[in-house]
């Protein structure tokens, strides 16, 4: 089982950029593909991004061209730089295994809150 930690999150401008960290424990985390989601307050937790080992990546259509996410296997460690971010994108945001299991437990996840 892959223990995660979600990091970077805060409180920026419309406009502005984040980047969010994603430390996970395990050996196994380098063979699965991952990802990014996020919920905000009142909404079901939505998929952001996403990357498999090999380093393939897809997007949802929301973030599509302002997100990027990124692996560094050796660090066991998945990023999500955030440019031009919007106040739709306020919401905590988790990593975990795409798509999830039962067996994958979820984080705390990282605030992010985007100011108009």
């Amino acid at each position: 089982q892959v223990q995660l930690v979600e990091s970077g999150g805060g409180l920026v401008q419309a406009g502005g950029s984040l980047r969010l960290s994603c430390a996970a424990s395990g050996t196994i985390f380098a063979i699965k593909t991952m990802a990014w989601y996020r919920q905000a307050p009142g909404k079901q937790r939505e998929w952001v991004a996403r990357i498999t080992s090999g380093g393939t990546t897809s997007y949802a259509d929301s973030v599509k061209g302002r997100f990027t996410i990124s692996r560094d296997n050796a660090r066991n460690t998945l990023y999500l730089q955030m440019n031009s971010l919007k106040p739709g994108d306020t919401a905590v945001y988790y990593c975990n295994a795409f798509p999830p299991t039962p067996f994958d437990s979820w984080g705390q996840g990282t605030q992010v809150t985007v100011s108009s």
